[in-house]
C-alpha cells in the first residue's frame, strides 16, 4: 500500500454510544473531511446555509504553527539554516 499523506471524504460516519442505555447508533453526515499529520479539518453548513469549520491540531500541527507565527522554540529541526551571523 502506498504512504498515506492526507485524507479526504465528503461525507463522515458517526459511530456513538448512548451512555444510559447502551444502544450504538450510527449516522452518515454531510461534512467534508481533510486531515494529514499537522490538522483534522471537519467542514459544513450552519443552520443559515453559511459554512462552518472546525480544526483540530495535532502535536506536531501546533509546534508547526507556533513557529509559523514566529512563537515556536529558535530551533532547526531539519538541520539546513545557517546561523544569521554567518
Amino acid at each position: 500500500m502506498d504512504e498515506v499523506f492526507e485524507i479526504t471524504a465528503k461525507e463522515v460516519t458517526i459511530q456513538v454510544r448512548d451512555e444510559r442505555t447502551g444502544v450504538e447508533y450510527s449516522r452518515t453526515l454531510p461534512i467534508d473531511y481533510y486531515e494529514n499529520a499537522n490538522v483534522l479539518k471537519l467542514s459544513g453548513e450552519n443552520l443559515d446555509g453559511s459554512s462552518s469549520s472546525i480544526v483540530f491540531y495535532s502535536a506536531r500541527g501546533m509546534e508547526r504553527l507556533k513557529d509559523l507565527t514566529g512563537k515556536g522554540a529558535d530551533h532547526d529541526p531539519c538541520g539546513t539554516h545557517k546561523p544569521e551571523d554567518q
